[in-house]
């Protein structure tokens, strides 16, 4: 072989070929050459397609009865065929957009007169003026905010008016644009840790910041997202263990960042996973993928998933305990998190779920130990 791989590389490229995944897509998410994972792929006994062969047929014989004619004579078919998915630029060949164009049409009059606008006082959000302006001391957005007028203080108006009430106290902030990685149902989750909320620790009867485990899926985007005082290797694996439990099955591969926990040695090409960590994802049939370094956008879902808790439901918020606080994220997380439309896919993150869920590999009978 031209290049030798470590014992882990190795490990990982037949790991990745046993899930299917092909020679292109090993080298874009493991850096190691196609060649390269060929040969180690073919040492373990599997049978790889020909290069540029995906597809192709043997090529006919010239003087075949399905060759193509040269005649420019066409048959008598020819003819029909072609007008039925021509489109005429004649307007009078189809008086369709014509006639619907004026009752689609707005006037210059009526598209110059401005739609009436809403004072402040007559917002729906005014009784709960003040409410609102100590949410915004404390750095909370307007869909937290309307979170907490419904949940806790009987408010029936709607997102939009609290939306349009926060914008005129703050303004509205810049918005950025972001790429977009598609991947298959079950095919990949993405892990992250985040600062969590203040929580009184029960052994010093002092707030303490806590540490915000998100884990989200990347076709569907439901994340679980877990609190802990502490962060070691057998906590995050433990974490890891808890949200698959939550989700009911596994996906094929987790992206990580280049965490202490999950990743022994940081590296552009090749990182060492953490022993106990590649284990656990192997009993439960995952694959670790970390992100190459200075690649953030590799896992934009959960940083998305990360700043979503953040900012939403824990922004300027304080706990008594720690099961004090899962129970309040669990209840936001049910409500409005897997019920929101997301703004990427469209569609509502529980209907979704419900898609990819059957996708999921099962769960193991036992856990780890």
């Amino acid at each position: 072989m031209s290049n030798v791989l470590n014992e882990e590389k190795q490990k990982q490229v037949i790991a990745l070929g046993q899930l299917g995944w092909s020679l292109r897509k090993i080298e874009k998410a493991t850096g190691v050459r196609r060649e390269t994972a060929a040969g180690y792929l073919k040492a373990a006994g599997f049978v790889l397609r020909p290069p540029r062969g995906w597809g192709k047929k043997p090529p006919a014989p010239a003087n075949s009865a399905n060759g193509v004619t040269t005649d420019s004579d066409p048959s008598p078919s020819a003819p029909t065929a072609k007008p039925a998915n021509e489109v005429s630029p004649d307007p009078e060949a189809d008086p369709t957009p014509q006639e619907s164009k004026p009752a689609n049409e707005v006037s210059p009059d009526s598209a110059a007169v401005p739609a009436p606008g809403r004072s402040p006082s007559a917002s729906a959000c005014e009784p709960h003026f003040d409410f609102i302006e100590l949410s915004l001391s404390k750095g909370r957005n307007a869909k937290a905010i309307y979170q907490d007028l419904v949940d806790d203080h009987g408010f029936t108006g709607r997102y939009q008016s609290v939306k349009r009430f926060v914008r005129q106290l703050r303004g509205q902030p810049a918005l950025q644009a972001c790429p977009v990685i598609v991947t298959p149902p079950g095919e990949e989750a993405q892990v992250d840790y985040g600062t969590g909320p203040m929580v009184r620790d029960p052994r010093t009867d002092r707030y303490r910041r806590t540490r915000l485990f998100v884990l989200t899926l990347g076709y569907s985007r439901k994340a679980v997202r877990l609190l802990t005082f502490h962060s070691s290797t057998r906590t995050w694996a433990e974490l890891h263990e808890q949200a698959f439990r939550r989700l009911g099955g596994v996906t094929r591969t987790v992206v990580l960042d280049n965490l202490g926990e999950g990743v022994l040695k940081p590296d552009i090409y090749d990182p060492a996973v953490n022993p106990l960590y590649r284990d656990v994802l192997a009993h439960y049939g995952a694959v670790a993928l970390p992100c190459r370094i200075a690649d953030p956008d590799r896992k934009g879902k959960v940083e998305r998933g990360v700043g979503h808790a953040k900012n939403t439901p824990l922004k300027g918020q304080r706990f008594e305990s720690l099961e004090a606080a899962q129970t309040y994220l669990d209840r936001w997380e049910t409500k409005w998190a897997d019920t929101r439309i997301h703004g990427t896919t469209k569609r509502q993150v529980a209907a979704m779920f419900a898609e990819e869920k059957p996708s999921l590999l099962p769960l193991p009978l036992e856990p780890f130990r």
